[in-house]
């Protein structure tokens, strides 16, 4: 099969999110060195092998064969075909994999609707709308009598699995964060009023479907602030500190049942606001359903975390490795505040930065604080 440079050729399931791998160059693929399966495999396994020079065998396609007739003697028990080819992986959320295993449900008889015809929950719900759910369920079976035995434990549900294989996962990242990197912390408060009242204006002018939210605000000054401060963007790998010169800023999305990934914003500086509302609401969407992109959850150079809307003040993350800082963000509260010699009610919002010793020190990291501070009091340049 051709393949072009970022197109999806493979979906990985971690223990934090389902990934689609895209490809990162044209070609061909040519071989497959581990077929589609449910194993787990060591981070790094050569997948597949994608040659860049056209075989020759490829200039015309292959006459495709018919598959052989299904025997007549299989029992039709659906009304509806098929909604794939027999042979074709099915691409299921784990949500609606439970939901399909725990009814008994035959998935590939089910059109997806999500990203390259994942199938979702809301797709499995539509399909057994047009069914009888009855058909589908296991047989049910004449109540016993329970026999309490102190040994009896009821097995893990999948979801309580996946959930317990996620909590492991940010246990094992965390535990090595704070093992491997001497962090420092600093803390400022930002005065939001300038960047909140621009923020009505603008958003009085829009759509509500097109409107801005204070946390785009944030990703886009902090992404513009690192500008100034690159040894704050980047990673620590091999022993030492290696900024980057893209700015990808990762965001942390809780997900629904628990957990959470940061996936990265691409080139967070150099999209406008309104590209960033757009790219940060389908990034939401997407991790949420099990969508994310290998590009997304492999780029972030450097993690924001906002808990404002959860009402909390203050918030020192811990950085995730091999990334040299993060930046966190809590809710903008009423507060006195002094301006031009008087006190004043003005929002304010407490900014936390958690950075690497090994990379950076305090004093550049309080100069990205304070580019981040003098980028929201003039939000219009943003």
């Amino acid at each position: 099969d051709r393949v072009a440079r970022g197109e999806v050729i493979a979906l990985v399931e971690t223990d934090k999110a389902n990934v689609d791998v895209e490809s990162f160059v044209d070609g061909v693929l040519s071989e497959l060195v581990v077929e589609p399966s449910d194993q787990w495999l060591p981070v790094g396994t050569t997948l597949a092998m994608i040659s860049t020079s056209e075989p020759a065998d490829m200039a015309t396609p292959p006459i495709p064969i018919a598959p052989p007739e299904i025997e007549a003697s299989i029992p039709k028990v659906a009304p509806l075909k098929s909604a794939r080819p027999e042979s074709a992986r099915v691409i299921i959320s784990p949500a609606a994999r439970q939901r399909s295993q725990s009814l008994g449900l035959d998935a590939s008889r089910v059109r997806g609707s999500g990203p390259g015809g994942r199938i979702t929950l809301r797709d499995i719900d539509a399909y057994l709308a047009t069914m009888q759910v009855a058909r589908f369920a296991p047989a049910k079976q004449t109540p016993q009598p329970a026999i309490a035995t102190p040994s009896a434990t009821a097995a893990p549900s999948p979801a309580t699995d996946k959930r317990q294989r996620m909590r492991d996962a940010i246990a094992a990242a965390m535990a090595r964060s704070k093992r491997e990197i001497p962090h420092y912390y600093l803390a400022t408060s930002i005065d939001l009023g300038r960047a909140l009242q621009w923020l009505v204006e603008v958003n009085a002018q829009r759509g509500v479907a097109d409107r801005l939210i204070a946390g785009v605000l944030l990703i886009k000054a902090v992404a513009l602030a690192l500008r100034s401060v690159p040894e704050l963007n980047g990673f620590f790998v091999d022993g030492r500190a290696q900024p980057s010169s893209e700015i990808h800023v990762g965001t942390a999305i809780s997900l629904r049942g628990g957990g959470l990934v940061a996936p990265a914003l691409l080139d967070t500086d150099r999209r406008s606001l309104s590209e960033l509302m757009h790219d940060y609401q389908d990034l939401v969407q997407r991790a949420r359903t099990g969508s994310l992109r290998s590009a997304e959850i492999m780029k972030p150079t450097i993690t924001v975390t906002s808990l404002g809307d959860r009402g909390v003040d203050t918030v020192f993350g811990v950085i995730y490795p091999p990334q040299v800082a993060l930046l966190g963000f809590g809710r903008p509260v009423d507060r006195p505040w002094v301006r031009d010699g008087q006190i004043v009610v003005r929002p304010i919002v407490h900014a936390t930065l958690s950075a690497d010793h090994r990379a950076s020190d305090g004093h550049r990291g309080g100069l990205l604080l304070d580019a981040i501070d003098h980028l929201l009091q003039e939000p219009d340049k943003l």
